[in-house]
This record gives C-alpha cells, structure tokens and sequence, in this order.
C-alpha cells in the first residue's frame, strides 16, 4: 500500500457580499462551495498528483484516495518490469512464448495501443526494444562497466521487432517466436493516467487533473471557470523552467526528452532514448517533444516515438496525421521551437 497525502489544491473563501449574492441568486438556497483538492503518493518510481473539483467531503476524498491506489497498483502487478511477480515480468521470463499466453484485458489494451503507435511510426517506438535498453544500463539491470559492442547490439536486435509479437483480443493472448522481452515504460505510465481518469468519472468526478511522472490528463474545468493551465518544462538538466504554458479541457499530454534520464562515460553522453533502428540513444538534436491526445498512453507513446525519430520526420508525421506536438530544438544558440498546425490553439503563454 503506497502513502498518500489528500489536501486542498485551492481554497477560495467567497466574501460575506459575495456569499449574499449568491443565496439571493440561488433562492436562498445554500450550495457548498467546490474547491480542487490534491490526492498525491509515490507510485511506479514516481510520483502521482490528482486534482479533483469537488465540494469538501473527507469521507469522499478518502476513498477517492483508496480507489486511486487500487487502481495503480493493479497496473503495477501488471506491466512493471521492475517486480518479479508481475504479470509482464512472468511473460519475459517464459522462454518459449509461442503458443498463445493468456494475458489480463488491461495489458492487451496497452499492447494494441503500442502497435498501434509502432506501426504508425515504422517502429520507432517499439516495446520489444527492452533487452538493448537493459543492455544499455536504463533497465531494471545494473548499468554496465562499458558501453555495448557492436556485436551485441547486433545479436540483440536481430531478435526484436514489435512485429514478432502478437495479440489476440478473444480471448485476450500473447505470443512471440522467437520469445520476446517486453519493456511498457513508455506507455504504462500514460496508461495509468488514463485508467485512474477512467475511475474518477466513474464516481462521478467531471472536473480533474491526474499526473503520473510528468504524464497529464484533464477534464472540466477548476472551481472558477479557467481551463487547466499546465507548463511544459525548458529542457535543462539543471532545476526546472518553463518554456511554455497550455490550457486543456478534455485532453491528455505527454512529454519525452533526452534531458533527465541519462549517464556519460568517457566524455560521450547516452540518452536513455533508444532507436530501435540502431540499437543505439538517440544524438540528434530534438532536446523534448510534447503530445496532446485523447488518451494519456497514445501521448505517452507517441511523444516516444517522436523523439526516436528526430524533429524533421517526427514533425513531417504530425503534421500529416493532424497530431498536436511541440518540439523544443538544440541549437548552437540555446533552443528553438516549433509546433504543429494542431497544436497552436492550446497555447496560451
């Protein structure tokens, strides 16, 4: 069971003048006050934060709260490569997946989406990619004494491909030949975002905000009226900045970057972005691309598969796809950045 800490996100207290327009408006009747509270805990090596508008009824928070863990950590005994006895871990240590494996209903779902996602980027984000992104050290494994061989890349990535694994919807299956090692960090944690959305609206929540590791998805609007407002971060190693500001109803964002999540030895540095083409992190000079879609796993994944595939293609795709993006670019003067036709109207700042 995680920790968690439920308080007032903000709490506006309406003057007494106020409060008096207010009873002769309604009727004299009294309507409590709805007010954004944050539900927060660590979850996946992370962390969550969920706004959720509602009036103040603690009972409610509290199981607002509970569900809000159940939820989490069925996806976790589910698809994280970092527990043993999780349902995806069980898959990859099978070492003939060539007949049909029963899988839960939730993991198919993410695996169709992640084909999906594959195939529209010609395998840029590929889920099958985990034995070279453990080869690599940015795996549950140690990190290695020394970078890879070009030998064993090559052993390696001759045995993977998203198009070696496949689904069955009924009943929901996997199989693989040869055996697959399946890594979902790229679309687990967006798919988490949706699946706690999914259990808000089902206790009648319309007005929120869930945020699993910087993974966004909102709907409604705050107390006062204004659409949720969220920052996309200037793409520094060192404290955070922001570079721009989105206001979304309804939607799901997601952001990949090269910026956080990587190591340097002898003088190179190595993303933990792997191109599933090469075998090797990505060196181009797209410093984060930001998504906006319906659903927080489709951005996830697809802000992944942008950054494999560079600024030129991933924009050329977006752009013809109709998909909001935003690419923030390193250049020799600081950054530069671009953005879709589709996204525009989102920005605000």
């Amino acid at each position: 069971m995680t920790s968690r800490m439920i308080r007032p996100a903000r709490v506006t207290l309406a003057s007494a003048l106020s409060a008096l327009a207010l009873v002769v408006l309604a009727g004299c009747s009294f309507q409590p006050e709805e007010q954004v509270w944050e539900i927060s805990g660590p979850v996946f090596g992370t962390t969550y934060h969920i706004n959720v508008v509602l009036t103040d009824d603690q009972e409610r928070l509290e199981t607002l709260a509970s569900g809000i863990e159940t939820v989490l950590e069925e996806v976790d005994a589910s698809m994280s490569t970092w527990r043993a006895d999780s349902e995806l871990s069980r898959f990859n240590r099978m070492d003939d997946q060539s007949e049909w494996v029963p899988v839960s209903s939730g993991l198919l779902e993410v695996l169709q989406a992640a084909h999906g996602v594959s195939r529209l980027t010609n395998g840029a984000f590929d889920v099958t990619i985990g034995p070279v992104v453990n080869l690599w050290g940015f795996g549950p494994e140690a990190r290695p004494e020394q970078v890879p061989s070009p030998e064993a890349l090559a052993q390696l990535l001759a045995a993977t491909g998203f198009e070696k694994l496949e689904l069955r919807a009924e009943p929901p299956a996997v199989r693989a030949t040869p055996a697959q090692y399946v890594d979902l960090s790229a679309i687990a944690k967006g798919y988490g975002v949706d699946v706690v959305a999914r259990f808000l609206e089902g206790e009648g929540i319309q007005a929120y905000l869930v945020e699993i590791g910087g993974e966004v998805r909102v709907n409604g609007r705050k107390p006062d009226g204004i659409a949720w407002r969220l920052a996309i971060e200037q793409p520094v190693s060192e404290g955070r900045q922001v570079n721009r500001v989105v206001a979304l109803e309804s939607r799901a964002m997601a952001t990949s970057g090269d910026y956080r999540n990587y190591y340097e030895s002898e003088g190179r540095r190595y993303s933990h972005t792997i191109d599933p083409e090469t075998g090797e992190p990505i060196t181009h000079n797209l410093a984060s691309v930001t998504v906006l879609a319906d659903d927080c796993m489709t951005a996830d994944a697809l802000a992944t598969g942008f950054n494999v595939m560079g600024y030129e293609r991933a924009n050329e795709l977006a752009v013809r796809e109709n998909i909001p993006a935003y690419f923030i670019v390193r250049t020799e003067d600081g950054f530069e950045t671009h953005q879709t036709p589709a996204f525009s109207s989102f920005v605000t700042q």
